[in-house]
């Protein structure tokens, strides 16, 4: 799959650096919410080592409130535009059709979609927009999705999901070559369902490239016992696990430390 000026390869796993430009992320929320700030983050995050440069205006972690179309294009797409001038492949997260179609013409070249393109009239924009799209799992909303997550098989009913979405996909126009899918760990899932899912990546990535983003999440801290600033050792364990399960892009918070140990994996 190329997006934008870079070519997924599953023999080296392509690093994702996350640009929240939100002020409530889980992790980096208020850091990087001003034009300036993200440009010299995510020149911060290409010197390090990323390959995508991923921007979110609405933050979608547990609990999170929405926030309006307008709010959301006044984050991200100044954001983009300036980004764009930096040669890297560019990532919009957003499930809003008004939100894709300004971020491709701002510079976006993939759209990272958590809802999997199911809010009115996505589909359609990211068809029109020809860009690659990833779709991910996500059981309920934001502000719902981790009260009682259940499951009577998170792999199947994940897997069932996703290959609904890349038929509605195929129906309409969107050809295999510029599909991705996320199981969406930590969207609606306990530990116990994001290790499945973890364990289950090999089958996963077989079909189309995979994208795993567990950075700094819960579940790591569930896992390490640690707090959000503390979980960059669990987090980076969790990349290389992925890398060698056949994860196309890993999507992290820690671009440096990331790279560091896939480059000495790669190489030992």
């Amino acid at each position: 799959m190329k997006i934008g000026p870079i070519e997924l390869s599953q023999q080296r796993t392509t690093i994702m650096g996350v640009l929240n430009v939100t002020p409530d992320s889980f992790s980096d929320g208020g850091q990087h919410n001003t034009a300036q700030a993200a440009i010299a983050k995510a020149e911060e995050m290409i010197a390090n080592g990323a390959g995508i440069i991923d921007v979110g205006g609405e933050s979608t972690r547990p609990g999170a409130k929405p926030v309006s179309e307008a709010e959301e294009l006044q984050r991200v797409v100044p954001v983009i535009e300036a980004i764009s001038k930096l040669g890297i492949a560019i990532s919009v997260d957003t499930s809003t059709p008004e939100v894709m179609r300004q971020a491709v013409s701002a510079g976006a070249h993939l759209i990272n979609d958590v809802r999997a393109l199911s809010r009115p009239g996505a589909l359609e924009m990211a068809a029109s927009l020809n860009v690659p799209v990833c779709l991910m799992h996500m059981q309920g909303e934001p502000q719902t999705m981790q009260q009682a997550p259940s499951y009577d098989d998170v792999v199947v009913q994940v897997k069932q999901y996703l290959y609904q979405q890349v038929q509605r996909c195929r129906e309409a126009g969107i050809a295999d070559n510029q599909i991705m899918l996320d199981p969406g760990f930590g969207f609606g899932k306990t530990l116990d369902h994001n290790i499945a899912l973890f364990k289950a990546l090999p089958e996963l990535t077989q079909a189309f490239p995979v994208l795993v983003g567990v950075s700094r999440k819960r579940m790591i801290g569930e896992l390490t016992g640690r707090d959000v600033a503390q979980r960059i050792a669990g987090s980076v364990g969790a990349a290389l696990k992925a890398a060698q399960y056949g994860a196309h892009i890993v999507r992290v918070h820690d671009v440096q430390e990331t790279n560091d140990a896939l480059q000495v994996w790669y190489s030992l």
